[in-house]
């Protein structure tokens, strides 16, 4: 069998598997699969189509690191307005209890508040943070 052959049954059996894993770094492998069997074509010998395969699906891997390392880290479900609807959302505490925790009208339905971790509780209109359970976490507006 050719080593062409050999390179670009290697790069389909990396897409396969990145089919079936979900894992996105197997497609810059595949790259340099596929690479290397450009490189059998042109008639360099198999120590040449090893470096390819290494530096392009190694190099490929890698630019795909520094990419996705620059972008922000996507806010938590919880906390994320498009999402979580309620996010963002006001309403208004009439009291607090003493276990820090307030029951307001929301929606037509009773919810339990609690407050932001490190802010004092106070009555009045409160912007929604967080949703966590069935529980709103708000902060003064």
């Amino acid at each position: 069998m050719a080593d062409a052959t050999i390179w670009w049954l290697l790069a389909g059996g990396a897409i396969v598997a990145e089919l079936l894993t979900g894992t996105f770094y197997l497609l810059m492998l595949a790259l340099g699969l596929g690479a290397a069997a450009l490189t059998a074509y042109a008639g360099a010998g198999s120590v040449v189509q090893l470096l390819v395969a290494a530096l392009v699906g190694g190099g490929a891997v890698n630019a795909w690191r520094l990419v996705r390392g620059r972008r922000p880290l996507p806010m938590p479900a919880s906390e994320n307005p498009d999402v979580n609807l309620d996010v963002g959302a006001t309403v208004h505490v009439d009291a607090w209890s003493p276990d820090g925790t307030a029951a307001v009208k929301y929606r037509g339905a009773q919810w339990t508040v609690v407050h932001r971790a490190g802010q004092v509780p106070s009555t009045g209109a409160h912007k929604v943070v967080e949703i966590i359970g069935s529980r709103l976490v708000v902060e003064k507006t």
